[in-house]
């Protein structure tokens, strides 16, 4: 009788439809679906000295001296290229940043990266986004 009990309860269990919470990594609201070669205009600025050492969104420590950027949706890892709309340089960057949502601005450089653009004395720069 106890162990047709035991059975019962097991069985019982098993058939619950049990939901599995999503262990990812919940901060990283990325849109990894933007297809390459996506090309999006909008205003670029780069990231203050002291930002320099401290954590970013993906978990890397900011360096002002790597050629990376925060961006609001696309994935870390992904590789874009960016050009100043003024004088048509560009880089390519590494995104592992978060911009904030509410952010006026479409992508945050590196003070690396915004000296390649030739941005640094304008602080803003027009620019062209591509996914690559």
């Amino acid at each position: 009788m106890k162990y047709l009990f035991i059975i019962l309860l097991l069985s019982s269990l098993l058939s619950c439809d049990i939901k599995i919470p999503n262990i990812s990594n919940t901060s990283d609201t990325s849109n990894s679906l933007v297809a390459k070669g996506t090309k999006i205009k909008g205003k670029a600025s780069y990231y203050a000295t002291k930002f320099n050492g401290k954590p970013t969104a993906s978990g890397q420590k900011f360096d002002n001296n790597l050629l990376t950027a925060a961006h609001k949706t696309f994935a870390f890892n992904t590789k874009v290229n960016v050009k100043n709309l003024k004088n048509n340089k560009s880089v390519i960057v590494i995104i592992n940043d978060r911009l904030p949502k509410t952010s006026s601005r479409d992508i945050d450089l590196s003070q690396s990266a915004a000296r390649a653009l030739d941005m640094i004395k304008d602080g803003i720069a027009q620019v062209e986004i591509t996914i690559l």
